[in-house]
């Protein structure tokens, strides 16, 4: 990929969307997802890891198209939830799911956890983390015409909160807590949180080896 490109990437999370479209738009590429392409069918993500479902969403889209396409799988990884709910952070809460249903199932199930045990640390303004967790993104980027992979993988620590905190960011962000910056992942702006993000250190990994590979 050069700059004037067009990077296709396959997904109709509008918020990964403007994520991508932020970090490839300061390299002068524009981005297109799947709602240019609104005829595409949905790619099954039943893979068991990150990987697994970023690769089959990339070439599948790859080869309908017969483009390159980069594909995203992210997820949180709670720790007292034993990694839940991983793979399947984005359809958490079922059929339907919603970013607000899913953040309130992962409360109800943090909060049946947290009164079996001790009093969880408490921020200045009272609110408490409830677990270390991570984001984590697996980035995939699929050539049809050299039948070849190119991955990168993303991670960010941080704790699970009892209340949403923030108003940007999409997901889980109003509930992921940051130490370093003393800030929720939805407290950021748009350049902090690429910095720092799972997504944003895949993207520039990945950003690495395409140009190794050029």
């Amino acid at each position: 990929m050069k700059r004037g490109d067009t990077v296709v990437v396959a997904t109709k999370n509008a918020g990964k969307v403007r994520e991508f479209a932020h970090a490839f738009g300061k390299l002068g590429m524009q981005v297109v997802s799947m709602f240019d392409y609104p005829n595409l069918p949905d790619v099954l993500e039943d893979g068991t890891t990150f990987a697994e479902n970023a690769r089959k969403k990339a070439k599948t889209v790859a080869e309908a198209l017969g483009l390159p396409v980069l594909a995203d799988d992210s997820g949180l990884q709670v720790t007292r939830l034993g990694g839940e709910p991983g793979v399947y952070s984005a359809r958490y809460s079922g059929e339907g799911a919603t970013d607000a249903r899913n953040n309130e199932k992962l409360l109800q199930e943090l909060a049946r956890l947290t009164a079996e045990d001790s009093e969880p640390e408490q921020l200045a303004d009272g609110t408490k983390l409830l677990s270390e967790a991570s984001f984590i993104c697996t980035l995939a980027l699929y050539d049809p015409a050299a039948e070849a992979f190119i991955e990168s993988e993303g991670l960010v620590n941080g704790y699970m909160m009892d209340r949403p905190r923030g108003s940007g960011g999409f997901g889980y962000d109003p509930l992921f807590y940051l130490k370093s910056q003393g800030r929720s992942m939805a407290e950021l702006t748009t350049e902090e949180k690429q910095a720092i993000s799972h997504r944003g250190t895949a993207l520039v990994e990945l950003l690495k080896k395409i140009a190794v590979s050029e």
